[in-house]
């Protein structure tokens, strides 16, 4: 068996969602600089996240947007922007049909019958 293959920071880890303060203790090795206090009066690193089973709409089968660098705000503005585009080509293709076109009286002269 291969030695250090594992690593040695194997430890007791606190993750919170700071979305809804969901936290829970597992074993992990990730890297923290903040602790906190367990109910078990021991101190453990703390590891912050945005979303985890207590907030992803999979798991609590709610809809909500949980959005932390303005994806969803540039798709709103990218869409709305899109949609005065196309009102704005739409005006401008109605006010070209509604000119006047010209009559057919008037583009060709009448032409009288002979007795």
């Amino acid at each position: 068996m291969r030695k250090k293959l594992h690593p040695s920071n194997y430890r007791q880890v606190v993750f919170q969602d700071i979305n809804n303060d969901f936290r829970f203790i597992t074993r992990s090795t990730a890297d923290s600089d903040e602790t906190i206090k367990w109910t078990d009066g021991n101190e453990y690193p703390l590891v912050k996240m945005y979303i985890s089973s207590a907030s992803h709409p999979f798991f609590t089968g709610e809809e909500r947007i949980v959005d932390i660098e303005g994806r969803v705000d540039k798709f709103k503005a990218r869409a709305e922007a899109a949609k005065k585009a196309q009102e704005t080509r739409n005006k401008s293709a109605a006010k070209k049909a509604s000119r006047k076109k010209p009559s057919t009286k008037e583009a060709k002269p009448e032409l009288k019958a002979v007795k």
